[in-house]
């Protein structure tokens, strides 16, 4: 009876990622298409800073899509994604798949901040929010990541199961602890829905004072279009990054994975999360 039920747990999770993974891919490519075009097009969109960080975000998210979200479809539908067949493409996959991610949830952080700082009172902070500082920043974090995935490249190997299967995970049990709870968890997961919710949170505050500020009205107006298209973002990011987050933590835990149907009851709400995650990449802010 347990086998059925945890038989039935896994294909439902498959399913899910199948068919849901797809929807979100082409839906995410299309969007951050869109984004692109229209923040580029557009003059005023342009020569703002919260629109440099939205575009490199849109361009990350298109690789994101198709190094995530495409691989995991690969997966479940043939039972490969190509990283069993080279090990140089295993190691790449990995660091580059965690590179787009949180690059990607790095600059709508950054965006947010701007926001905030370009909606502030105080002049020095509305100073900080220009396109020389965007330009910086996006590179020194660009850089700080790669940086950070370089460990891909040597603990990430081939392990092969009693069955034969080749695996590309991650051989070192110390970075393997520490990419489920400082990477996944943190980075890509309770920090930036703090930062972003934070953030957000004074932008709209600042949006409502407006008024009572000296600022030129056509860029009181441009603020108050990025700050509601950056909220309607943060909160879409709050309800699909949580869940994820809350099912990632409960895999952590060992005392559930004991059990063999609770463990694949997790498992089928990753699966779901997962999905769910990704659904923010398929969301056009424009």
């Amino acid at each position: 009876m347990s086998t059925s039920i945890i038989s039935s747990l896994a294909f439902a999770g498959k399913q899910v990622t199948i068919y849901g993974g797809i929807l979100v891919f082409i839906a995410g490519i299309v969007g951050e298409f869109f984004n692109i075009v229209i923040f580029v097009s557009l003059r005023t969109m342009r020569q703002n800073s919260c629109t440099i960080y939205l575009i490199i975000m849109s361009i990350v998210n298109i690789f994101q899509l198709c190094f995530n979200v495409l691989s995991r479809i690969m997966i479940n539908v043939y039972g490969s994604d190509g990283t069993d067949r080279s090990l140089i493409y295993c190691k790449f996959r990995f660091f580059f798949s965690q590179f787009c991610t949180v690059f990607s949830l790095t600059c709508f952080c950054l965006a947010t901040i701007d926001q905030y700082c370009a909606t502030c009172s105080r002049v020095w902070l509305r100073q900080m929010a220009n396109i020389k500082v965007a330009r910086r920043l996006s590179v020194i974090f660009m850089s700080i990541w790669l940086l950070h995935g370089i460990p891909y490249f040597f603990f990430f190997n081939y392990s092969v199961s009693l069955t034969g299967k080749i695996s590309c995970i991650a051989t070192n049990y110390i970075y393997l602890q520490y990419r489920a709870y400082v990477v996944v968890l943190i980075f890509q997961g309770f920090l930036p829905i703090t930062i972003t919710v934070l953030f957000g949170s004074m932008s709209y505050y600042n949006v409502r004072q407006l008024a009572f500020y000296t600022v030129p009205l056509v860029r009181r107006e441009l603020d108050k279009q990025l700050t509601a298209m950056v909220l309607v973002q943060v909160l879409i990011n709050f309800f699909v990054l949580s869940p994820y987050s809350i099912a990632n933590a409960l895999t952590l835990n060992t005392n559930l994975n004991s059990d063999p149907i609770i463990q694949a009851q997790i498992q089928l709400a990753n699966n779901i999360t997962l999905i769910l995650y990704y659904t923010h990449l398929a969301v056009s802010v424009t």
